[in-house]
């Protein structure tokens, strides 16, 4: 049997058919990405282990500290007849007893409010991950959902470059025209095939991207249609301070709090105390004895209130970050704000006037050309136009959804 050999515009018609073919392979829309990848990506997964962490590292916070068990013995002679004897000696005891330490109250609590600003820190970072994930998920499938387009676009740049070698063709057969005119669709139909393989290699790029967040899922035809997430400028700005890396500096700072609340309270004496018994020859009675044991803070100005005023400057330095932070965040709003209304601006010049008057221009040099009017290179440049701007305006499509994504995931998404 003999097969048929295709071209390459009939071999990526029969990979466009066979992926839009029932049942053999799933569409990946944007919004299964972004589900598949809060369910998969491993520094989500990180960032909840690490919050799972800090809850159960807060459990024993206000806790006191483990008691200690004293085991001993006292006054054991070490002269005399009765050195080393342990019954002979009025004095001598076997000792068991218990000691705790209790730190004072003030300490513990801070200790408690520093853990579940840990926890409350954790929970910030996880949120901020998430936003991660399914902005970097949503900005690689537009990526390979621009390059598919692209893909597909060129189907219909193949089926034109073969009319245009028809006309080529029959203008030659009536007598009309140049022998070298023949070549000008054949070198046209191998710069298209450059840019395709130039799109194939950008295919796998972002295919990779895409992989780095969904795992084997990314390789799966991408369906659906580009993104169109409402942009509200007034919104959006209102929105500024509960952005996440903005909302982190808040438990943030109240852990640093909680740490000066922790210094300060050094500064205040604990205490312990210590239960024991001890057991005397048999010829003499046992004791029990209870001690009390209080600490003394007497050099508060080289001890205490340095690690105080440490505690309170590590304080002003996150409030310093929080304003840089915030400042940076609004100056990327207004940029992006001012680049989405552009590039909004931008894709409805390209499809209500440069790709039409393009394709006109495209149609109008054809006419001439047939009439024997129009020169061939005249016509084959119309068409190099037309196709810079119909791959110009996908350009336009993905820079806007691009945009709107890196706007929506900051300030618009709900899932935060």
């Amino acid at each position: 049997m003999k097969l048929r050999r295709f071209g390459r515009p009939g071999l990526a018609a029969l990979t466009v058919c066979a992926l839009a073919a029932p049942g053999l392979a799933a569409a990946l829309t944007l919004d299964e990405a972004l589900r598949r990848a809060e369910r998969d990506a491993p520094s989500l997964a990180a960032q909840v282990a690490n919050r799972e962490a800090a809850t159960q590292a807060a459990i024993p916070a206000g806790e006191l500290p483990d008691p200690k068990l004293a085991l001993g013995l006292q006054n054991v002679p070490i002269e005399g007849d009765d050195r080393w004897r342990l019954g002979r000696e009025p004095m001598t005891m076997q000792m068991v007893g218990v000691m705790q330490e209790v730190p004072n109250r003030a300490k513990r609590r801070a200790r408690v409010d520093a853990a579940q600003a840990g926890i409350d820190s954790a929970g910030a970072l996880e949120r901020i991950e998430r936003l991660r994930v399914r902005r970097e998920t949503a900005l690689a499938w537009i990526d390979g959902f621009a390059v598919e387009q692209k893909l597909q676009l060129f189907q219909a740049l193949y089926e034109e470059n073969r009319l245009l070698a028809k006309a080529v063709q029959a203008r030659l057969a009536g007598g009309r025209g140049q022998a070298a005119d023949s070549l000008a669709p054949k070198q046209e139909a191998a710069l298209l095939a450059e840019q395709e393989d130039e799109l194939e290699r950008s295919r796998v790029q972002a295919r990779a991207a895409l992989r780095r967040w969904i795992g084997a899922a990314a390789e799966e035809p991408l369906s659906g249609a580009w993104p169109n997430w409402s942009v509200d400028d007034l919104g959006y700005r209102h929105s500024l301070p509960l952005h996440p890396e903005l909302q982190a500096f808040d438990p943030m700072t109240e852990e640093a709090q909680a740490r000066i609340r922790l210094a300060e309270a050094d500064k205040r004496p604990d205490w312990s105390w210590e239960l024991a018994y001890q057991k005397r020859g048999e010829a003499f009675g046992d004791m029990v004895s209870v001690r009390f044991s209080v600490d003394l803070p007497l050099f508060a100005a080289s001890r205490q209130d340095p690690q105080i005023a440490a505690k309170r400057a590590e304080l002003l330095r996150l409030e310093a970050e929080r304003e840089a932070l915030s400042r940076d965040h609004a100056q990327q709003l207004d940029d992006d704000l001012a680049e989405y209304r552009r590039l909004e601006r931008a894709l409805e010049r390209s499809r209500q006037t440069l790709v039409p008057l393009a394709a006109e221009k495209v149609r109008l040099a054809l006419a001439d050309y047939r009439a024997g009017s129009g020169e061939l290179m005249t016509l084959v440049a119309a068409r190099r136009e037309l196709i810079e701007a119909r791959l110009k305006q996908i350009d336009f499509a993905q820079a806007r959804a691009l945009t709107s994504a890196r706007l929506y995931f900051a300030y618009g998404d709900g899932s935060q």
